[in-house]
């Protein structure tokens, strides 16, 4: 399966032709046959999870192919659909990132979008190159004020981790359904925070006991290619 990644930056002056594309854009994905699954995505700092770490100058678009390989015919193709021409009218740079899951759990709207290849030449364990991180949670209302007192500390570790080449906030919504799309240098980089970070350690214990999420999802990815430079902002 292939995983697209559409990040775009935009001039103030087109916050508002973007909101419009984030509302009308979604009738018209629905109907592209090869796509199985996809999200329109605000983006934020991620230092949080609250509605002011919104940056309303960077939208992004994940979709997943129904494609059992990387196929670049396949990506060239879509490539050149009208929804991604209407994003490139209003903006200034845009990144796009191909990749291929290595490992996924939980859910995302009640469905698993991403599938593990079936090659177990492209397990987890043989990919060497860059990976792509996403987590993202349908907070509980009643738990919104418990989760962001305790984010602050493992956004701070986050960032200070070796490997780490971007992370950015992620959302469908201001508030409950929030994110973090991730580039890390290798899979150990990834490890070493996950495993190693005692304020991510920390939170994951509480999110078990605390029952924060009503729905969540981690997925690690094989980062394919870059095309574009990453966001600025």
């Amino acid at each position: 399966m292939i995983t697209l990644i559409y990040i775009w930056e935009i001039e103030r002056k087109n916050i508002f032709p973007a909101i419009w594309r984030m509302a009308t854009h979604r009738s018209l994905l629905k109907k592209i046959p090869t796509i199985s699954f996809f999200k329109l995505l605000g983006t934020g700092t991620g230092q949080t999870f609250t509605p002011r770490d919104a940056n309303p100058l960077v939208w992004a678009l994940l979709v997943t192919l129904n494609e059992d390989t990387i196929n670049q015919n396949t990506i060239e193709k879509f490539d050149r659909e009208k929804v991604l021409q209407s994003w490139r009218k209003i903006s200034v740079r845009e990144t796009r990132l191909t990749a291929r899951p290595i490992s996924t759990h939980g859910l995302w709207s009640k469905r698993q979008p991403f599938v593990l290849p079936t090659n177990p030449t492209e397990a987890s364990q043989t990919w060497g190159g860059k990976v792509l991180a996403i987590t993202r949670a349908r907070i509980s209302w009643s738990k919104n004020l418990t989760f962001w007192r305790a984010v602050p500390p493992v956004i701070g570790r986050l960032r200070e981790s070796d490997g780490l080449e971007l992370a950015i906030g992620i959302g469908e919504a201001p508030i409950g359904l929030q994110g973090t799309l991730s580039i890390w240098r290798d899979s150990q980089s990834i490890r070493a925070f996950a495993y190693k970070s005692s304020e991510h350690r920390s939170v994951i214990e509480r999110t078990q006991s605390e029952r924060w999420y009503s729905e969540e999802l981690f997925a690690r990815f094989a980062l394919i290619e870059l095309r574009g430079e990453l966001p600025s902002h």
